[in-house]
């Protein structure tokens, strides 16, 4: 049961406001209401990042995300009503209200059951030779570099094991020994970690044609030079709920064209715009893999997600788009390097 005084949220509030509620509770769910307190609606992470993907502002009311038909619960509901809804629908919070519709309280999932840490494997990338690092990765693998005072693929290690996570496969090529060394079986950090071993690059969806078995449940990808505080087990939830055989995660990536750009239609003139803004979706370098997709990889030949993406949507298959909204750093360069050291001191990055 957890008490709903700082869940509450109007429908003319902005969805920026709802965000930092979802954010700042522990429960990652904002509850809709009208003057009179009755539930109207709810807003989760999902909600909001599909609401980026149809172009939908931050800056607007909440009411243009909101579910309008959350599932409920009534408070003279008995605990195995409750719980059935909640595992029936794959819920881990519902609204309880009375019979007028009033929020009463928020029943958690976790609290009615204890919560059992998530089975799905983590696949890492970590082969790459991060040339573009220069002298940095002549004698140490990228994933081995400091970011504060512990190895990048360390720090991504820690989070995904604060979310749950305990399942872990790790691709190495380019010095594996030290990487194998260093992480060993995984006990230290009391996870299971095991090593998928490419004799020559693969790319980052052909070295899933060497895993040593097929998992039961979606996987989730990552490059080994990410640092992130996306919530993985928000992009599971996400990902089961768009049903999806394939999910990536995107970043918005905005450019601004330095010219003036001007439409015309033969040699009629049309408009001028002046430095126009494009915005994009960018892959962010994770992504969740559902078993029945790993068989378009072809074996042991080099093979980049976004040709796994490509055969999917030939095939039909449901794929869906993870937006990104909290921190993110890819270090490929020598200059991201030194700002996630420089973020890492000053209090902005933590691993």
């Amino acid at each position: 049961m957890k008490r709903i005084d700082q869940l509450l949220i109007s429908p003319h509030s902005s969805i920026l406001e709802a965000l930092h509620i979802i954010d700042k509770g522990s429960v990652q769910i904002a509850l809709v209401v009208d003057e009179s307190q009755k539930l109207i609606g709810t807003i989760t992470d999902g909600d909001v990042r599909r609401g980026i993907l149809r172009g939908i502002d931050l800056n607007n009311e909440v009411q243009h995300i909101m579910k309008t038909d959350p599932m409920i619960s009534y408070e003279e509901d008995s605990r195995d009503v409750i719980f059935a809804k909640m595992k029936n629908y794959n819920l881990k919070q519902i609204p309880i209200i009375d019979r007028q519709g009033k929020i009463v309280r928020l029943d958690l999932l976790d609290e009615i059951i204890k919560q059992e840490r998530s089975d799905n494997w983590v696949v890492l990338m970590a082969g790459g030779l991060g040339s573009r690092l220069g002298e940095l990765t002549r004698d140490c693998p990228k994933p081995l570099l400091k970011v504060g005072s512990k190895p990048i693929l360390e720090g991504i290690l820690e989070t995904f094991i604060a979310n749950g996570f305990y399942r872990f496969m790790i691709s190495v090529n380019y010095k594996a020994e030290m990487i194998m060394d260093y992480f060993g079986d995984g006990s230290k950090w009391g996870v299971e970690i095991i090593y998928i071993q490419e004799s020559k690059r693969l790319g980052t969806a052909g070295a899933l044609s060497l895993l040593p078995f097929i998992p039961d449940k979606p996987i989730i990808v990552m490059n080994g030079d990410l640092l992130t505080k996306v919530n993985f087990q928000q992009l599971l939830d996400f990902h089961m709920e768009t049903k999806a055989s394939a999910t990536m995660c995107v970043r918005e990536y905005e450019f601004q064209v330095p010219y003036g750009v001007v439409k015309v239609d033969n040699s009629r003139l049309q408009s001028i715009e002046e430095k126009p803004v494009q915005r994009f979706f960018i892959s962010g370098g994770i992504y969740v893999i559902s078993p029945n997709a790993l068989q378009y990889i072809p074996d042991n030949t080099f093979y980049d997600m976004p040709s796994l993406f490509d055969k999917l949507l030939q095939l039909g298959a449901e794929t869906s788009a993870f937006p990104i909204r909290e921190y993110w750093i890819d270090i490929g360069r020598m200059d991201d390097f030194e700002r996630a050291n420089s973020e890492v001191l000053e209090g902005m990055l933590t691993i």
